[in-house]
């Protein structure tokens, strides 16, 4: 039966609507809460929180893809990298769709009350950025910088559920995350840029202009330092600074894909961020294992 069920075509264009097929978003989405809750947890957090929040993050990425797709589904038929997303298509129905949202929300809903009364206002506010951001797009030049604070939104969240002090690690870090979150996105921009300007979706690749490259690189520079100098006041040991170095690699790295713009080897840098946010992990888990 269960076969059966991931076979069919009505679950495929489920497990499409969510991007469950496509698990880059979640991975994006899941280094940055990993990272948080090892540095609020100083090093040992709670087993109990790792759950929660990596449950919380399929859930939210899942439920953040479904809305963004309600919301785009007039405009996601003029590019070519979204014209067969199941709402387009009409695989999924606009109602399957806002029942699949509201049973995502009522499970991360029961997630956040597993927590401390504090998280709960955290989640109401990161709940609200999940559901605003795909409108942003369409008015602000640059909606990448209210992604940026979507997706970090867990670090604060982390903290909280932790008991953990804002102190000067965490503002690096959480700043230097929403750095990292706006200059990826804007090489994903950059892969779609045409169709963008096509249907007028609002963008920081179109915004930047041809002074993208030098402005992401500037970004990635800053969340270098940022992460660097996190690095210092946490006393991290040398092999955090070594992977540090590994993420400067990999930026330039990604400079060089984007050099002329083409839009799969924009795509392709994009891609490298996971890696980016796994050898960040390391270092910071480094520090229990050295």
């Amino acid at each position: 039966m269960s076969e059966q069920l991931r076979g069919s075509p009505k679950a495929l264009s489920f497990i499409k609507l969510i991007r469950a097929d496509r698990p880059i978003g979640y991975l994006l989405l899941l280094w940055p809460t990993l990272w948080s809750l090892w540095l609020a947890g100083d090093g040992q957090p709670k087993p109990f929180l790792i759950m929660i929040f990596t449950m919380g993050v399929f859930v939210m990425r899942s439920a953040g893809c479904v809305i963004n797709d309600i919301f785009d589904k007039d405009l996601d038929s003029f590019v070519e990298r979204t014209k067969n997303r199941p709402l387009v298509i009409k695989s999924v129905s606009k109602k399957e769709a806002w029942s699949i949202f509201f049973l995502l929300i009522l499970l991360a809903f029961i997630l956040v009350i597993q927590l401390n009364q504090e998280v709960l206002l955290y989640a109401v506010i990161g709940l609200s950025l999940t559901i605003i951001y795909p409108l942003f797009k369409r008015f602000f030049a640059a909606p990448q910088m209210v992604l940026g604070i979507t997706f970090s939104w867990c670090i604060p969240m982390a903290y909280v559920a932790s008991e953990k002090t804002f102190d000067s690690v965490f503002y690096l870090i959480w700043i230097g995350t929403i750095l990292w979150i706006i200059a990826y996105d804007t090489f994903y921009a950059m892969a779609d840029k045409i169709d963008d300007e096509k249907v007028g979706i609002l963008s920081t690749a179109r915004l930047f202009g041809k002074h993208d490259k030098l402005i992401t690189a500037i970004m990635q520079s800053i969340v270098v330092f940022l992460f660097s100098y996190a690095g210092v006041l946490a006393n991290m040991s040398l092999s955090y600074f070594l992977c540090m170095t590994i993420v400067a690699c990999l930026f330039f790295y990604q400079q060089i894909l984007i050099k002329n713009r083409e839009p799969s080897a924009c795509f392709k840098a994009f891609l490298i961020n996971n890696h980016v946010g796994g050898v960040i992990f390391m270092g910071i888990l480094s520090q229990q294992l050295f």
